[in-house]
């Protein structure tokens, strides 16, 4: 168990960092890949792209989610895997719109495409693939590895760039420095070699394998015999993925133009985040396997009800210790909620099409997800009112609790 959940964890948090440098260096990109006009057109132009990224993955979940039910979570995971650390490496020797011109921006967006594809597999495959090994009682706490992983990742990309922007000037890091994170994410490949090689299949896939249980067609079977669930993971999963990247995207950026802080400080702050949800999504995790998840997400989103205002205002002053704050509160709320979710998730499907049900409700509303920065820098634009990105994720939230209807946590209940 511990050896599943040390590489799961390593690959899901490697796989985030390759995924996530992108949003961290989104202010810089936009100078190298859209240059001309105001920064507004620049940051809908790269914030496209990087929603690009997210189309692709509803079809990413078909293609991963097929073969994780088909042939293995270890197959599907592997494969993911290598393709992630081989783009990150390519946006690391991408010539810049100086060099040749259109042809920046569109192979931009084709590797962010393939990356999205990518993405689709991995992490909804950990999820199962890490929970499935657990027991009753646990699959919380072990669930969250993935979510804390992911914020390793995350956290690594963060520090990479606070690292990259302390010891250089302004100038070589726009010019050269940026570019070697993403260099470093071709540690992800050995990472697959070692799953392909030292971790043990999921039982609940090879019990169901041996007693003739898996599904011949998991896509139609999730679709048609599953579709309610589908739509539940789709809302529940939205207050994870709005303000996910509403934290680690657009404020990212917003800190900086907005708000007027300098590189070091945003990034500085965004590490912080990274920190806090480590510590605060574990321990919610492992308040859920005690309470169970229904309760402590729904009080989660009704919290989101409550603060997201507030907290936005408080943000809008511009001083660094009310904004450092703001954020710090919003992380907490976010941590709460997603720390719970892929235990949820893994539970609400049966293991014949675990991987693709998980993988299309995940992956749909995490295309949803991607959207946000346009959506929000949009709304800010047309709107000039800061704090309606707080509206956007309070909908979000009231999508969330509608979506828990009806349903019936498996907290304490086998897998199907």
């Amino acid at each position: 168990m511990r050896r599943v959940v040390i590489a799961g964890m390593v690959a899901n948090g490697l796989e985030w960092y390759d995924f996530a440098l992108y949003g961290y260096f989104v202010t810089i990109i936009g100078k190298l890949f859209f240059p001309g006009g105001n920064h507004y057109v620049q940051m809908l132009s790269t914030y496209g792209v990087f929603a690009a990224g997210f189309l692709m993955r509803p079809l990413g979940a078909i293609i991963f989610g097929y073969l994780g039910d088909k042939f293995g979570r270890k197959f599907s995971l592997t494969l993911s895997i290598f393709m992630m650390a081989i783009l990150t490496a390519s946006i690391a020797f991408l010539p810049t719109y100086a060099y040749i011109g259109i042809w920046a921006p569109i192979l931009l967006t084709l590797i962010r495409l393939l990356q999205g594809l990518a993405l689709a597999g991995q992490f909804s495959g950990s999820m199962a693939f890490i929970v499935e090994h657990s027991p009753i009682g646990r699959r919380g706490i072990a669930g969250s590895t993935t979510i804390l992983s992911l914020c390793v990742g995350m956290l690594m990309g963060s520090l990479s760039a606070t690292v990259f922007s302390f010891f250089m000037t302004q100038a070589e890091f726009e010019l050269w420095g940026w570019r070697v994170p993403f260099v470093l994410g071709l540690v992800v490949a050995f990472v697959g070699f070692y799953i392909r090689n030292h971790t043990d299949e999921s039982p609940h896939y090879e019990k169901a394998k041996n007693e003739g249980r898996l599904s011949q067609t998991p896509v139609r079977e999730a679709l048609r015999g599953h579709f309610v669930e589908l739509l539940r993971g789709i809302g529940i999963y939205l207050s994870v993925t709005v303000p996910f990247y509403t934290l680690t995207v657009f404020l990212n950026d917003y800190m900086i133009s907005g708000l007027g802080l300098l590189f070091k400080q945003a990034y500085f702050i965004s590490a912080l985040c990274m920190i806090l949800m480590i510590i605060v999504a574990p321990l919610s995790a492992y308040i859920s396997d005690k309470i169970g998840r229904k309760r402590l997400l729904v009080g989660t989103a009704i919290a989101y009800l409550i603060a997201t205002v507030p907290i936005f205002l408080l943000m809008n002053n511009s001083s660094f210790g009310y904004v450092i704050t703001a954020m710090l509160l919003f992380t907490v709320i976010l941590s709460c909620y997603g720390g719970t979710i892929p235990a949820l998730l893994v539970e609400l499907f049966p293991t014949s099409i675990r991987y693709t049900g998980m993988a299309l409700s995940y992956n749909i509303a995490a295309m949803l997800g991607g959207l946000t920065p346009v959506i929000e820098t949009w709304l800010v634009k047309e709107t000039q009112m800061n704090s309606i990105v707080a509206l956007f994720i309070m909908l979000c939230a009231c999508i969330s609790l509608i979506a828990f209807i009806g349903y019936h946590d498996r907290y304490k209940e086998e897998l199907l």
